[in-house]
């Protein structure tokens, strides 16, 4: 194949070139590793794990990747990142160091530690860039593969730019669906589920995804004797061969020290999946990993001489090298020089990495020293800010914390004398200034964040009804979207052929076609990967997880990839994914659950919808699309078939984000609640009513954001009282709402009586409709609940009930 190449492409000459360019980024690639380790040993950086022993492999990778492509990878891929011309050696160092600077540290302004990469999708104002015209890497996340669900999406979203036709702006985002999504994974990684349900996935879709898989026979310590089934994952994943007239995977096999069969297999396995939409496994076997796993420990503990022996001989480079002169490419003095020019480079990298890292920092330190001896000339504590400053100043590699630390340290002694004002300043400046670094961009700081929506009421007949099922609503909105924006698209378990279980997508795939109202298999973490790929090349996703309670199979995937992608990018990517679910109220222990507690909690950077009806359900949708923001909206399992007033202005109506509703005014109590709690909320209003207890009932609508108003603590301030209903369990979503109302509202300023939680028992529903009374709240434990703590206040009014 080489030969073929230097015969009608390149001449000898021009081959000699790029082979030996080639093996100088992975020289290159190789020096940064071993400086890199020895950075982490002197303490200069905190942790390294490095992709020594994979440099050969991922030059070949490198060559078939074209512009527009996309890399869903392992933080291992550093020389692939410097082969592609997105990665340099002071960025590699800077990375190392955890530098906050984005333009110094551009994979994510040390919020990741090194080996993570990735590139901008984003101009500074939020919107899009180009996304054809450069080479894409989603980015990073360190879980055990975590990097393969997003990887389906990134590659279905080719298939989707290829097929569906009359999407807004396709041309920014696509070459008429010829880009691949390129995976990276290591072998012992590859026992992961999330690996299997991938694969599987992409498999039964037919997506345009090359898979490598780097296989250096061990997982840290752990032989793959004890990770895989003989030892070997392309054996096992046999039954994945595409044959004729099937779907499957094309599996390839090449040894990751050849450099000539990895270049030809490499642009084999892209022109089969460019092509043809065709996914492939390469197998890249006998690597090494010459400094072992990482910085925290040494591969001779757990591999034998004779291993250590092989790894020296079949080290990727030494082979390279070898095959370099026995074709007279290059002589060994050649390859010396080369080897020296790159230690020289990475060297200079190294210094200009830790100065441009460093050099600010000192200043602050220098500005803070001048400080503290100007405070320390007068204060009756000289002695002891003195020390503090000999302390500081002896530090010739400060971390920012450490002069914060010493400046509030001296604040406590000077707090009754002269210098505290400019101290105290100078704290709180550069606290301000410092923060944002290690804060900013959990959420969309664009013009397009969902507090940017502008509230839209539905409009109504005048004879307008409660005589409409709630699905209808849904359904006619989705309708409504699907025209108004050929981008979007919704697929989930049952969402197709039947319009999902609970009818909101009736006729919708026969309407918009299979690809954009689709079935997908019981795989809940890659349908939240299927709609955050796609979501990151500027699709909008809509992904249906059947219930609420299905929804842990896919937190973590929810957790640390999606919520954290515009954090951990400082805003350079964005993945505007909607996930739809379903929960609350319905019988029996598996269909029953608001884990919202734990949801809350795990997912902080995505918002988190709770409408207690259809309307309001279809309102979130129509506000989240005019959002750059991930969303989950949890729908009503009770409320498909309640009645509800037919809008006018489907697709037009918006649900603001983070404001609540109050729907029913009071004087007594402040009843909190959402979803479809809400009903039995109202209901006890009612009779409670009739004994002379007024009750406001506020509806929350959205956990994150909360109450952006502050509304909430307006009403305690006109009824003294509060009690949370939630069918959490105890501690769960009710603890979060309290402590937003009395801890961040300050609301405990307002209250005459304890604030009271109302939840569901500790344990899950017990199946039937007597299970669901006696473990999630009632009607009578609302009224009985609410009529103790009046009793609280007036006995002789409100007698004990018991």
């Amino acid at each position: 194949m080489i030969k073929e190449k230097i015969n009608s492409t390149l001449t000898f000459e021009d081959f000699k070139t790029e082979v030996l360019n080639d093996y100088r980024i992975a020289t290159i690639s190789r020096e940064c590793s071993l400086l890199g380790r020895k950075e982490v040993l002197t303490g200069k950086a905190k942790f390294g794990i490095f992709g020594d022993g994979k440099e050969v492999p991922q030059l070949a990778m490198a060559k078939a990747f074209k512009d527009g492509d996309f890399r869903s990878g392992y933080y291992r891929d550093q020389t692939f990142m410097m082969a592609i011309g997105e990665l340099t050696v002071q960025q590699f160092f800077a990375g190392l160091y955890g530098h906050t600077d984005i333009e110094q540290e551009p994979m994510s302004a040390g919020r990741q530690m090194g080996g993570h990469f990735a590139t901008h999708s984003l101009n500074e104002d939020g919107s899009w860039k180009d996304l054809t015209k450069q080479k894409n890497s989603s980015a990073d996340i360190s879980p055990t593969a975590g990097q393969m669900p997003r990887l389906l999406g990134l590659a279905q979203a080719s298939k989707i730019y290829r097929q569906v036709s009359g999407i807004p702006n396709a041309t920014n985002f696509s070459n008429g669906g010829n880009e691949i999504a390129w995976g990276t994974i290591g072998n012992a990684s590859t026992s992961e589920g999330l690996f299997f349900e991938t694969i599987n996935a992409a498999g039964v879709l037919q997506v345009p995804m090359v898979m490598s898989v780097w296989d250096d026979e061990y997982g840290i310590s752990v032989h793959a004797k004890h990770q895989t089934t003989k030892e070997n994952i392309s054996e096992i994943l046999k039954g994945y061969q595409k044959e004729e007239d099937t779907n499957g995977f094309e599996i390839l096999r090449v040894k990751g020290w050849d450099y000539v069969d990895l270049v030809a297999t490499y642009e084999k396995a892209a022109l089969i999946s460019r092509e043809n939409h065709v996914p492939v496994l390469i197998h890249v076997n006998e690597l090494t990993q010459p400094q072992g796993h990482s910085s925290s420990g040494s591969h001779e503990r757990y591999k034998d001489a004779a291993r250590l022996a092989w790894e020296r001989d079949f080290d990727c480079l030494r082979q390279m090298k070898l095959w370099m002169i026995a074709i007279n490419i290059a002589s060994p003095e050649e390859i010396e020089a080369i080897d020296q020019e790159a230690k020289k480079q990475v060297m200079e990298g190294k210094k200009a990495a830790w100065s441009a890292f460093l050099n600010p920092i000192i200043e602050e330190q220098k500005e803070l020293i001048s400080l503290l001896q100007k405070i320390a000339e007068t204060s009756k504590n000289k002695e002891t800010i003195l020390n503090f400053i000999s302390e500081l100043s002896s530090n010739k590699s400060p971390l920012k914390k450490e002069i914060l630390v010493a400046a509030r340290k001296t604040l406590r002694l000077v707090m009754n004398e002269n210098g505290k004002e400019e101290l105290s300043q100078w704290i709180l400046s550069y606290t301000k200034k410092t923060q944002p670094n290690f804060s900013s961009n959990l959420f969309s700081e664009t013009d397009l964040n969902v507090f940017s929506v502008e509230k839209v009421l539905p409009q109504y007949s005048e004879n307008a009804t409660e005589d409409t099922d709630g699905r209808m609503i849904l359904r006619d909105n989705f309708d409504a979207i699907f025209t108004k924006y050929p981008e979007t698209l919704i697929f989930g378990e049952d969402a197709g052929n039947i319009g999902d279980v609970n009818q909101g997508l009736e006729g919708m795939q026969e309407k918009y076609g299979e690809l954009r109202v689709a079935d997908v298999g019981i795989r809940e973490a890659t349908i939240i990967g299927q709609g955050i790929g796609m979501a990151l090349r500027g699709l909008r996703p809509i992904a249906e997880i059947q219930y609420l309670d299905y929804l842990l199979y896919a937190i973590q995937i929810m957790s640390d990839d999606l919520a954290t992608l515009r954090y951990r990018t400082v805003g350079k990517q964005k993945a505007p994914l909607i996930i739809r679910t379903r929960g609350h109220r319905l019988e029996g222990i598996w269909h029953s659950g608001s884990p919202m507690g734990m949801i809350i909690n795990a997912i902080r950077g995505i918002h988190v919808l709770v409408p207690r009806n259809m309307t309001q359900a279809a309102g979130f949708y129509n506000s989240l699309l005019e959002c750059d923001e991930p969303a989950l909206v949890i729908e009503c399992l009770n409320g498909y078939r309640l009645k509800e007033k037919m809008p006018l202005n489907y697709g037009e109506f918006k649900t603001p984000i983070g404001v609540v509703e109050t729907l029913k005014e009071g004087t007594d109590i402040t009843l909190v609640s959402y979803g479809s709690t809400l009903r039995l909320v109202q209901q006890a209003a009612k009779e409670l009513l009739e004994v002379g207890i007024d009750c406001e009932i506020i509806d929350l609508q959205s956990l994150l954001p909360f109450d952006i108003n502050k509304d909430l603590v307006k009403s305690i301030i006109k009824t003294n009282r509060l009690l949370v209903i939630d069918e959490d369990v105890p501690g769960g979503a009710s603890a979060y709402i309290l402590q937003q109302i009395i801890e961040q509202q300050d609301g405990y300023n307002y209250l005459d009586s304890k604030p009271q939680t109302l939840t569901s028992k500790a344990h899950r529903p017990a199946y039937g409709t007597d299970g669901d009374y006696f473990s999630k709240p009632s009607t009578e434990d609302i009224f009985e609940k609410v009529y103790a703590m009046m009793n609280e206040v007036n006995p002789t009014k409100y007698p004990n009930l018991y």
